[in-house]
């Protein structure tokens, strides 16, 4: 994935009880059962629809999983395996395949985001790695996706200060430009994954000179091409924005071209509306309006309905941390295993209807319009279901079977491609500008009504009919047998 990450063996970065269940599989001769997973969301009032991300950081962990001395040492120590185990740690390698949704896709609550495919031994040990990974990705990705949705200025991720730890401030940024921001204030991850990286001066700057317009003018000396000026540390309209305005002048003198101004607390909408009337005053109609703050996608929607005169944001602490929703909530169910030498389905049983898992080997696919390019409905199949050919294909609600939709006049997307084959990778990894563009199309998919922050419609995500009837099945099997 990148240099920076060779430096660490992130095998160990697992949950204990992955290690006593695979000691389990081993001791009772299942390692090598084939086994299936889904990793999927549940979702909530604040995640309607998710933005899948991390994919490429989780294939690389799969691909350099490596229990070397020192990680079989550390194991031995625990005093819970015997070294027929610890042996066969020292001799994995992931020899499974995994199916996954391109990073960027819009995806629903239950549709696996990933699927592996591996004997139990392999698909067990992976877990808690590729939930950590997808989990955060995802979750900040969806999160800078609302708030880029919500707003036609430039967005720039501020977050590093405020994130729960390097990597949260590294891979959040990753997820964020993924989503749709302009670009990042993290130089780490500007130099990691080669994105756009902004930013200007603090109140610090401005407090370390003997007055506002000193700070002002030593800030243009340096950067006379990129002046981008913060004007609240004292008075925003009395002090910041005039000494802002006298500074540009001097450097339009020179011959140089003031890029703009940057706002940091206040009444941003009613500061942004004065600040745009006195620099276009004062010929600065070109300069740009720079907000900062505790903003989000509610904070947007409540500044564009007051005309606020913003054309670009710099968003940290409720993008980075997801502030109103700080976890995803995947989770890696088993959907399959091997029984006698033949893949047999396995459902999770619940008393909680959403807590009922979707069994056996399944696919994903997209009903697209061919009029409109938006996207109608969603349907999980069993793997060799054949696909919608484009005759009029007829879905229903699986809680609520009468409710039905014939689909015609469309094409479908299938989600679901295969990435690595036999431990193998087989699927070449987008770059994020090509991810980024990806999600730009994806959402441009979906009607606005799915997208929106308060009591968005519903997006149907159904199950076939043979799926339906597989899982209905074992349920009715499962309640039997506990007779």
């Amino acid at each position: 994935m990148s240099k920076f990450d060779c430096k660490r063996n992130l095998t160990l970065l697992t949950d204990l009880y992955e290690l006593t269940m695979m000691y389990g599989y081993d001791r009772s001769g299942m390692k090598d059962r084939e086994a299936v997973f889904d990793l999927f969301f549940r979702g909530t009032n604040e995640l309607s629809y998710a933005v899948a991300a991390g994919l490429e950081q989780a294939i690389d962990y799969i691909q350099n999983i490596r229990f070397g001395e020192e990680e079989i040492s550390y194991l031995r120590s625990l005093g819970l395996f015997d070294e027929s185990f610890l042996q066969n740690l020292a001799n994995f390698k992931f020899t499974g395949s995994m199916y996954a949704v391109k990073e960027g896709t819009i995806v629903f609550p239950y549709e696996p985001i990933v699927v592996v495919k591996a004997p139990i031994f392999q698909a067990q040990f992976v877990e808690t790695a590729l939930l950590t990974i997808i989990n955060h990705q995802t979750l900040i990705a969806t999160k800078a996706s609302k708030i880029v949705n919500n707003t036609t200025a430039s967005v720039m991720e501020f977050g590093l200060r405020r994130a729960q730890g390097p990597d949260a401030g590294i891979y959040g940024a990753r997820a964020a430009i993924i989503a749709g921001c302009a670009s990042t204030s993290n130089v780490l991850a500007g130099q990691m994954f080669g994105v756009p990286v902004a930013g200007t001066h603090a109140h610090s700057w401005v407090m370390s000179f003997p007055d506002e317009i000193t700070a002002f003018r030593e800030y243009a000396k340096l950067f006379p091409d990129s002046c981008l000026l913060l004007v609240d540390t004292y008075n925003t309209l009395e002090s910041g924005i005039p000494n802002a305005i006298k500074v540009f002048d001097e450097l339009v003198a020179q011959g140089h071209r003031p890029v703009g101004i940057r706002i940091d607390s206040g009444d941003l909408a009613y500061l942004t509306s004065k600040a745009r009337e006195m620099l276009d005053a004062a010929g600065y109609d070109y300069t740009k309006i720079c907000a900062s703050g505790d903003i989000d996608e509610n904070v947007l929607v409540a500044l564009n309905a007051q005309g606020a005169k913003i054309d670009t944001y710099g968003i940290g602490t409720k993008l980075i941390t997801s502030y109103n929703n700080p976890s995803l909530g995947g989770v890696y169910k088993l959907s399959a295993m091997e029984e006698d030498g033949v893949l047999k389905p396995k459902i999770k049983i619940s008393d909680t209807m959403e807590k009922i898992t979707n069994p056996g080997l399944k696919k994903i696919v997209r009903f697209i319009g061919n009029d409109t390019g938006k996207a109608i409905a969603d349907l999980i199949m069993i793997q060799d279901e054949p696909l919608p050919d484009g005759s009029p294909y007829t879905i229903f609600d699986p809680t609520n079977i009468w409710k039905t939709k014939t689909v015609v006049d469309y094409h479908v997307d299938e989600l679901l491609v295969e990435v690595i084959r036999d431990g193998e990778l087989v699927y070449k990894l987008p770059t994020i500008k090509e991810i980024a563009a990806y999600h730009k199309k994806c959402m441009g998919e979906f009607w606005e009504q799915y997208k929106r922050i308060t009591v968005p419609h519903i997006y149907k995500v159904d199950l076939s009919k043979k799926l339906y009837e597989l899982k209905n099945s074992m349920i009715i099997a499962e309640k039997n047998a506990k007779r």
